[in-house]
């Protein structure tokens, strides 16, 4: 019986949908790399995790996991029966018992950063010329009027509840460092990928590199479906 076909799913951050992938995932389509993006609720990180875990049941055989941002959080707890890699853009990678505010307020933010509080619902919104100054500040015009008028809020529920074991213990991992971030400070990303012993690839990107820079983002998960397909 044949092998069966690797797959990548990636998990979009906050403020941010599954198109957000777009470019990585036709980048690694022209390589052979079948993709799928996870849609994330944005509700509670436990929500997150059981909506990865359904687009894990959509697939067969091994799978590399990739997370932007807040979504670092949530593949690391993904059931981890086929999980053989985990690559992590510009992500949150809480330890056990962390919560991802914990990780996310660790350090002072980037003078650009914007004030976030969230709404009467719960509900934390980015302020639409936040995506132009912090969020992908390296995007055109017309991505930025995109990437606002689609965003989706993160409930605090999604930052405010500790995590368990993360898988990053227990499976090889990948971390691209966005120097140019302005949300999540570069040497907060270097202390997590560090601690993690993540492969680290540090680039000179925003903090959405798969909408800017997405030959680099794509390039790292071809290096981590290089490793799972050679062992």
């Amino acid at each position: 019986m044949a092998k069966a076909e690797m797959t990548v799913i990636l998990a979009h951050g906050a403020w941010a949908d599954g198109s957000s992938w777009a470019r990585v995932i036709t980048a690694l389509k022209a390589d052979g790399i079948k993709a799928q993006a996870a849609p994330l609720s944005l509700t509670s990180l436990a929500d997150d995790v059981a909506a990865l875990n359904r687009s894990l049941d959509r697939t067969e055989g091994p799978v590399v996991l990739a997370g932007h941002a807040y979504a670092g959080a949530v593949i690391a707890l993904a059931r981890p029966a086929r999980v053989k890699a985990l690559v992590y853009v510009a992500a949150l990678a809480p330890d056990e018992g962390e919560k991802v505010a914990d990780v996310f307020y660790r350090l002072a933010p980037h003078p650009q950063a914007p004030k976030l509080a969230p709404d009467d619902n719960g509900l934390i919104w980015l302020p639409e010329d936040a995506f132009a100054t912090a969020f992908a500040q390296n995007a055109s015009a017309e991505d930025h009027t995109v990437l606002a008028a689609v965003q989706r809020p993160i409930s605090v529920d999604c930052i405010t509840i500790p995590g368990g074991r993360p898988l990053w213990k227990d499976v090889p991992s990948w971390y691209l460092l966005a120097e140019q971030d302005r949300m999540i400070v570069p040497e907060m990303q270097r202390f997590m990928a560090e601690r993690m012993k993540a492969q680290i690839r540090t680039h000179a990107v925003d903090h959405t590199p798969s909408v800017t820079a997405p030959a680099f983002v794509a390039e790292i998960i071809r290096d981590a479906v290089r490793s799972v397909r050679s062992n």
